[in-house]
């Protein structure tokens, strides 16, 4: 699939990190089309070029969001995407994390790798010292990406977050950067 090239902020065995770009909305609405069983009913991604802009301009744009692709080194093709949502400054120093793998990435550990990098960006350049995690309890996969990168489980929040329309309820999970350095 063709794909645009941009300088990687930081990069893993596999995968490397790139922010979103607008020009990348025909690769991410055909990766989300392809998806849809996929997400459904964990998450719905922008399949359109204009939902594409909605979502990505305030990525790309605000200074409370960071978006990342997390694309393959081999080919530069857009595997998932993490996003750090919310972040907040001063004493709290947090953001929260969405995210969501391609079908063609899925359960081939480039979202966990993916994931790492993430982290220590947060953690290191953003100097964040708190990261969450709202999944809704079924969705098998993000919490095992969850449990697996060291977050842990805080609590439960009926009706936390819209998602297709409906109000859902979601487990809380965490990540402190003390937590990240005791390994």
């Amino acid at each position: 699939m063709p794909h645009t090239t941009h300088h990687y902020l930081t990069e893993g065995p596999r995968v490397a990190l790139r922010r979103f770009t607008l020009e990348d909305g025909p690769e991410f609405t055909a990766r989300a089309r392809e998806s849809k069983d996929l997400h459904l009913p964990w998450l719905v991604v922008a399949d359109s070029e204009e939902a594409y802009a909605r979502y990505a301009r305030p990525l790309i744009e605000e200074q409370g969001r960071v978006g990342f692709l997390v694309c393959e080194k081999d080919s530069g093709d857009i595997a998932g995407f993490i996003n750090i949502n919310n972040i907040v400054r001063g004493g709290f120093q947090c953001g929260a994390l969405g995210y969501g793998a391609f079908a063609h990435a899925a359960g081939r550990g480039l979202m966990r790798e993916g994931l790492e990098l993430v982290i220590g960006y947060a953690f290191g350049a953003l100097g964040l010292h708190r990261l969450e995690i709202n999944v809704q309890p079924g969705n098998t996969a993000s919490i095992a990406l969850a449990r697996g990168a060291g977050f842990r489980l805080e609590g439960f929040s009926p009706k936390m977050i819209q998602v297709d329309g409906e109000w859902r309820d979601h487990e809380r999970w965490a990540l402190t950067a003390e937590m990240r350095d005791r390994g």
